[in-house]
């Protein structure tokens, strides 16, 4: 891997956006052309777990830190078993990394994984259209010999059909049923297993994310994966204590089709549910809510979000580009948590019942763990149910 002083100046690698635009940078990881939706992380830590979130599919993440890879990789960050996130755009190029859990180098580890990068990128610039113009569709693309066909590039990235009306749940979630039992990573054991019985919870993977699971079995929960296709049926077969709807990615209306009814079924049943991310849309779409595009989204680890029900401000970490549309909240379903950057839906529950759901993700503990919280109430609803 080269040094930034052996780094070529000649470019290797460039981004077209659809409007035309074209920035040119130096390729690493794989080689080759994808097409996608184009958005920034403003997270200065994590870059590994966000390019494994499911979440990310369909899209391109610019990492508004410049000092991207210095950690490396290891496949103990892993959310998922390979990078969903369809490429990555940094401000410098990835160095050798100096951390003691490094088991290798981001640049190899893309290229293992089929995954392109581009450096050298004025990522400010990029980041500002992205907010100006709301997330473009771009077409990236890294060809050692420089050479690029700017108008084939420039006509892919157009005819992309984008995210809008896109169920991409069923390309990431799990293909059959499979059981949970690992806990969050910790100081010095690294990982350990849950063991005994515990409360029994079913998770509905509409590209679950591998610490949320960690997350509860950690505080407990027996849990068993479900495809997210599984009807209500499936998912009662189960006898659940709990019922958790996991994140995930694409428009919420085109997953709702299937997701809605199962869900409905579930409530049915009087049972705990949990929603995060794209599970708290498609809560919100169950009980009459809608959802609508956002300009840009929210992605980063610095999210400030206030729990209207205490007047607790907690600082997440965020990646979604669709938002529950608060104003359609039907009566019997209150607003629980608000973004302070911009107002938009964070949280909502059904009132008098332990059914809730959030848009930012309190697993990712990118330093805060300020909404771990969530996790324990959710334990905390299904022993006071067996209790009863």
């Amino acid at each position: 891997m080269p040094t930034p002083s052996e780094t070529p100046t000649k470019p290797t690698a460039c981004i077209a956006l659809a409007d035309g635009t074209v920035f040119y940078g130096h390729g690493f990881g794989a080689t080759g052309e994808t097409v996608a939706e184009l958005v920034f992380n403003t997270a200065m830590t994590g870059y590994q777990e966000i390019m494994t979130d499911p979440s990310y599919a369909g899209q391109v993440v610019t990492f508004t830190f410049p000092h991207i890879g210095n950690t490396g990789t290891t496949a103990e960050d892993d959310e998922t078993a390979d990078p969903v996130a369809a490429g990555m755009v940094v401000k410098w190029d990835p160095t050798e990394p100096s951390n003691w859990r490094a088991t290798d180098d981001l640049v190899t580890w893309l290229a293992k994984k089929g995954r392109i990068g581009v450096g050298g990128i004025d990522t400010r610039r990029l980041t500002r259209a992205i907010r100006q113009q709301g997330a473009p569709h771009v077409a990236l693309a890294h060809n050692p010999d420089g050479v690029f066909d700017l108008a084939k590039l420039v006509a892919t990235a157009r005819a992309w059909k984008g995210l809008v009306g896109l169920d991409l749940a069923k390309e990431v979630s799990c293909s059959q049923s499979y059981n949970w039992d690992e806990k969050r990573w910790a100081w010095p054991e690294g990982y350990t297993r849950r063991e005994g019985p515990g409360l029994k919870v079913v998770a509905v993977d509409y590209g679950a994310k591998r610490n949320i699971l960690r997350c509860l079995a950690s505080v407990g929960c027996e849990v068993v994966v479900l495809p997210a296709t599984a009807t209500a049926e499936e998912v009662l077969a189960h006898n659940p204590e709990g019922v958790f709807l996991s994140n995930g990615p694409g428009d919420p209306a085109a997953t709702g089709a299937y997701a809605v009814p199962m869900i409905q079924g579930v409530l049915k049943a009087d049972l705990p549910v949990f929603g995060i991310c794209l599970g708290h849309q498609m809560l919100a779409l169950a009980l009459g809510a809608k959802t609508r595009k956002m300009s840009h989204g929210h992605h980063g680890a610095n999210h400030p979000v206030k729990d209207v029900t205490t007047g607790k401000v907690e600082i997440t970490s965020m990646n979604h580009g669709f938002t529950v549309d608060a104003a359609t909240l039907p009566a019997g379903v209150i607003e629980t948590h608000v973004s302070l950057f911009d107002g938009t839906n964070c949280g909502i529950a059904i009132e008098g019942k332990p059914v809730y759901s959030v848009q930012h993700h309190p697993e990712a503990s990118p330093g805060p763990q300020d909404s771990f919280y969530l996790f324990e109430r959710f334990a905390a609803a299904m022993r006071a149910r067996r209790a009863a």
